[in-house]
């Protein structure tokens, strides 16, 4: 009876570690929550979208933006950054430079609990973000 008892959890647990790991893949959207260790300045909006052709966009807080990006593994990098020059109040400004200096710096991806996005510089906190419902503008 023990013996097929550790046997059972044992393949159990065998099942489990087969379940496939969550990928980052293109034509998701994010919506960003934290931008290393400070959240986000109430009522405003800092989203990334993956698009086909390896190429991302959203929303800076104020201005839109777009990238290329490269995705390898757990390596994750973003290049060409470019926005729009539409001014905001000055907190949004200083907000939108953060998470666009931070975006240049991520380097790998992860997920953590509950689908939680992880964006990863070399050194310091990561960019963390939620999953946004599917959009059909692409």
């Amino acid at each position: 009876m023990k013996k097929t008892l550790i046997i059972t959890a044992a393949a159990a647990l065998t099942a489990c570690s087969n379940v496939p790991a969550p990928q980052l893949q293109s034509i998701q959207n994010y919506q960003v929550e934290w931008i290393g260790e400070r959240p986000l300045i109430d009522s405003s909006m800092l989203t990334l979208t993956l698009l086909d052709s390896n190429r991302a966009s959203g929303m800076a807080g104020c201005n839109t933006w777009t990238a290329e990006y490269q995705l390898k593994d757990d390596h994750f990098s973003l290049d060409s950054i470019a926005t729009t020059r539409k001014l905001c109040a000055p907190a949004l400004m200083e907000q939108e430079q953060r998470f666009l200096a931070a975006l240049a710096e991520v380097q790998r991806w992860e997920f953590a609990e509950h689908q939680q996005l992880l964006l990863w510089p070399a050194q310091g906190a990561p960019i963390k973000l939620w999953p946004t419902e599917q959009s059909d503008q692409h």
